[in-house]
C-alpha cells in the first residue's frame, strides 16, 4: 500500500460497498507485517492491557503507554488509517482532558482517528474532540472500560428496548461529530440497522457481517491467544504451537552445541590473527 488510507477513503469504500478490514495490534514488529497485507486500518486498542501486559481488564493502561505503542505502530505502518484507543480516565474526567489527551495521539503518534467508548453521557466529549479538529470513532455496545461497574460483559442490543437505545445512541454520536462507529458485541440485527442508517463507516467487532468493516485482535487471528476466545473471534492460523516448537528447537540446539555454528560467527580479518597473538605475547 503506497498511498496513506484516509478517513475519506474509508467513507468512499463504504459508499461503493467495499468491506473495510481492520486489525488490532500493538507493536512495531507485528504492525510491519500487518501493513504488508494491505488492510485499511490498524487500531491500537487498550486491549494491549490484556494481550501485551497480561492484565485481566483494559483499565490499567495509561496515556503514556498508549501513546508510546501507537507511535511504534505508526512507524511500522505509515500508510494505514491508524486509530488509537482513548484509555480509561483519559476522557471521563472532563472535556478539556479529553481534548488534550486526544491531541497527544495526533501530535505524538500520528494517528488519524481516536476511539472513545461512549454512552449518552459522552456526547459532549465526542463533540469537543470533533470541534477541535480531530476525528473520533464512537465505540458503542460492549464497553470493556465499564467492567468495574457492570461486573461482566455481555452481548448488547438483544431486546427491542436496548436495541432501540443503541440505534438512537449511534445517531446521536454522529450528530455530535463522530466520523466512524465501532459496534462491539451488538446483536447482528441491530448492527444492520445502524449500518443502513449511518452516514459514516461502521466497523464490527463481534457484531455480525452487515457492517461496513470488521476488526479482530491480531493474537486471535494468528491463534496466539491461548484458552477460550470470544464467540465472534476466529483464528486463521495456529501459531502458538509453532512458536513453542521453534523456541524448543532453539533451546535443544544450544544445549547440544549445534547452535551457533561457525556460519553464525564473525571472524577476525585474514592475517590479523598472528598479529593479535604477537600483541598478546608482548603484553604478557
Amino acid at each position: 500500500m503506497n498511498k496513506k488510507v484516509t478517513i475519506s477513503d474509508l467513507l468512499a469504500a463504504r459508499q461503493r460497498g467495499q468491506k473495510i478490514v481492520a486489525v488490532s495490534c500493538y507493536d512495531y514488529t507485528t504492525a510491519r507485517l500487518v501493513a504488508q497485507t494491505g488492510v485499511e486500518m490498524i487500531l491500537v486498542g487498550d486491549s494491549a492491557s490484556q494481550v501485551i501486559l497480561g492484565h485481566e481488564t483494559t483499565l490499567p493502561v495509561t496515556m503514556d503507554f498508549m501513546v508510546t505503542i501507537t507511535a511504534a505502530v505508526r512507524r511500522a505502518a505509515p500508510n494505514v488509517c491508524l486509530v488509537a484507543d482513548m484509555p480509561f480516565l483519559s476522557y471521563q474526567t472532563c472535556t478539556a482532558d479529553a481534548v488534550r489527551n486526544a491531541g497527544r495521539f495526533f501530535q505524538e503518534a500520528g494517528v488519524q482517528i481516536v476511539k472513545v467508548e461512549v454512552t449518552a453521557a459522552h456526547l459532549d466529549v465526542v463533540k469537543a474532540i470533533s470541534d477541535s479538529g480531530m476525528a473520533v470513532m464512537a465505540h458503542i455496545g460492549i464497553r470493556p472500560q465499564r467492567i468495574a461497574k457492570l461486573g461482566k460483559l455481555k452481548a448488547e442490543g438483544t431486546t427491542s428496548e436496548l436495541a432501540a437505545e443503541l440505534v438512537e445512541l449511534s445517531r446521536q454520536m454522529v450528530g455530535a461529530g463522530a466520523d466512524a462507529l465501532l459496534l462491539e458485541g451488538t446483536a447482528r440485527e441491530v448492527s444492520k440497522i445502524v449500518t443502513e442508517t449511518s452516514p459514516v463507516p461502521v466497523i464490527s467487532c463481534g457484531s455480525g457481517p452487515d457492517c461496513d468493516g470488521q476488526i479482530l485482535v491480531i493474537a486471535d487471528i494468528l491463534g496466539l491467544s491461548g484458552g477460550a476466545m470470544p464467540k465472534f473471534a476466529k483464528s486463521f492460523a495456529q501459531l502458538d504451537g509453532l512458536t513453542v516448537q521453534a523456541v524448543a528447537d532453539y533451546a535443544a540446539q544450544v544445549r547440544q552445541g549445534r547452535y551457533p555454528s561457525d556460519e553464525h560467527c564473525y571472524h577476525i580479518k585474514p592475517g590479523q590473527l598472528d598479529k593479535l597473538r604477537h600483541i598478546l605475547g608482548d603484553l604478557t
